[in-house]
């Protein structure tokens, strides 16, 4: 894979909209004018994603901390932002490795320039797809020792995977690999709460909700599919887990920051963290 890949920035690139809606620099006028046709649908969207971002620290912040675990494996990256999975885990514990995975030579060519390690620990970057999980457990090895505990961090990144090639089978076959006190961070999006439409009524329900149309039109402008699946599809993800209090909730609910103004709104993305027991 070349250093350098060659960027079009004719064409949309779902990673550089999600960096736009966390206020991110590495985007182009296309993903602004696709970011906020999106936005202009479903203009929960930039709560959703910032929402998520948020969780991400609070779940990694626990591993690290209160669960201890020193080993990461952060799959379906995304571009460098603020507050990256390693940042938040070196920050409790100097000494933890994080293996980011994705398969976009432009997000590896960003990680490998803005996510460098504490001396003490170690970061690195694999270049593979989420849909061949034998071959990211092999490369990760070279990192980490799956004899030990490790967090498997999944976020945002199950809904690129159709029912048809099974996500279910993928994170078995991920969570096979780990040792018993292992982690797993699932957080995908869901259509329960609906959304105003661009009208500015509420839609009739989860079927016809603003966030699956502006989706239809992001992928008819050029983005990645997603595939938007009920909380119960989401909870069903850590059967035979332990997971952790407060279980499948939210990403806004999930060990929420205490805030004078009361619990966070319900956001339309799901999460939970759970043990391997």
């Amino acid at each position: 894979m070349p250093d350098h890949p060659e960027i079009d920035s004719s064409v949309p690139h779902s990673a550089r909209i999600w960096n736009y809606w966390l206020d991110g620099k590495e985007n182009y006028p296309i993903d602004r004018e696709v970011g906020d046709a999106f936005v202009q649908i479903f203009p929960g969207q930039v709560d959703i994603a910032r929402h998520s971002r948020a969780f991400l620290g609070r779940a990694v912040r626990f591993l690290a901390g209160e669960a201890g675990i020193r080993q990461f494996l952060d799959i379906g990256t995304g571009l460098p932002t603020v507050d990256n999975t390693h940042e938040v885990a070196q920050r409790v514990a100097p000494e933890a490795r994080i293996v980011y995975v994705d398969n976009d030579p432009l997000v590896l060519a960003h990680a490998r320039a803005l996510l460098t390690s504490t001396p003490e620990g170690t970061t690195s970057y694999i270049d593979a797809d989420i849909r061949e999980p034998g071959a990211i457990m092999t490369k990760a090895a070279e990192t980490l020792d799956f004899g030990e505990p490790v967090a498997l961090l999944l976020l945002g990144i199950l809904g690129h995977v159709t029912d048809e090639e099974d996500p279910e089978a993928i994170l078995a076959q991920l969570v096979k690999a780990l040792a018993p006190g292992s982690y797993v961070v699932v957080n995908d999006g869901t259509n329960v709460f609906g959304g105003e439409d661009d009208d500015g009524g509420q839609d009739d329900g989860p079927d016809e909700t603003a966030r699956a149309r502006a989706i239809a039109r992001y992928v008819e402008a050029g983005g990645v599919a997603y595939n938007l699946r009920p909380p119960e599809r989401i909870t069903a993800y850590f059967d035979g887990l332990e997971l952790v209090e407060p279980g499948v909730v939210p990403v806004s609910r999930w060990r929420p920051e205490p805030s004078p103004f009361g619990e966070p709104a319900e956001v339309d993305a799901f999460c939970g963290v759970a043990r391997v027991p």
